[in-house]
């Protein structure tokens, strides 16, 4: 899908300069050396810790890239570009995806977690690319830049997404959960990786929980007092079926021993209702 450099302007709120506002975007850009389509590509010149977008805008000018998000319009004469001016082009970034991803009705699988996210979605993906047209995260695209690249893969032509989305501090799930909008939530585990911004397990739990916040259905594991707490007091849990699995009592697929083998490991052979609404 394609969009006008005016239509994602109004998107995303922004002001528009520029002497092509017929042209036309299909590919969002982040990083310079990943440059391959300059006429349809978008850059965001986004702010890091290190290093600023701004300051390649000049070089992609030169290799053919005309359409830019800024925060600032930058010094250089580029007489030939469009600016869209924004507050903050992160923002602006998740905010396009976000409207992307409205355009579609489709089931979506949002993952999140401390750990095994990008192992999920691909066991998910093995599973059910015989039955579905998949869209996924790359790698581990799941970051606040990663999650709107991701979700701006989506096409028509697929039949089921599969996303996974990590966050480091307080906040930063409500800004990805409108981009990824699952409608089947896989909440992986609580563990130590990426605490440094939370005060607790159990606050990390609750700030992942929100991705999940319009889900038809979330699956985790009931072995997890963190996660198991921070759903007992989730305020969208009424509007979610829960779909709990692990050796504690009530859950739907109970884990009654593990069988280790050295060619992997596995639960005794029964029958199970499905929570996926595929």
């Amino acid at each position: 899908m394609a969009y006008s450099i005016a239509n994602i302007a109004a998107i995303v709120g922004g002001t528009l300069s520029g002497p092509r506002h017929g042209d036309s975007i299909e590919h969002l850009l982040l990083d310079s050396r990943r440059l391959i389509f300059p006429g349809t590509s978008l850059f965001f010149a986004l702010k890091g810790p290190r290093r600023s977008g701004d300051k390649f805008i000049a070089e992609l000018y030169r290799r053919g890239v005309r359409n830019f998000v800024v925060s600032a319009q930058p010094a250089a004469d580029l007489t030939d570009a469009n600016f869209i001016e924004v507050d903050d082009p992160l923002a602006a970034l998740q905010r396009l995806a976000a409207f992307h991803r409205m355009q579609f009705s489709l089931p979506v699988i949002g993952i999140t977690g401390s750990n095994g996210k990008t192992t999920v979605k691909e066991w998910l993906n093995q599973l059910l690319e015989d039955r579905y047209h998949i869209v996924r995260s790359p790698k581990s695209y799941n970051s606040q830049t990663g999650v709107p690249l991701s979700v701006w893969q989506l096409q028509p032509v697929h039949g089921l997404a599969i996303f996974e989305a990590g966050i480091s501090r307080r906040g930063e799930m409500r800004r990805l959960q409108p981009v990824v909008r699952p409608t089947i939530g896989l909440f992986t585990n609580i563990g130590e990786a990426h605490s440094e911004g939370f005060g607790s397990r159990a606050e990390k739990a609750a700030e992942k929980l929100n991705l999940f916040k319009d889900a038809e259905v979330l699956i985790y594991c009931n072995d997890q007092p963190e996660t198991v707490s921070a759903i007992a007091g989730w305020d969208a849990k009424g509007n979610t079926r829960l779909f709990a699995w692990g050796s504690k009592p009530g859950a739907a697929m109970p884990i009654g021993r593990i069988e280790k083998r050295t060619a992997g490991q596995r639960s005794p052979d029964r029958q199970y209702p499905s929570p996926f609404p595929l």
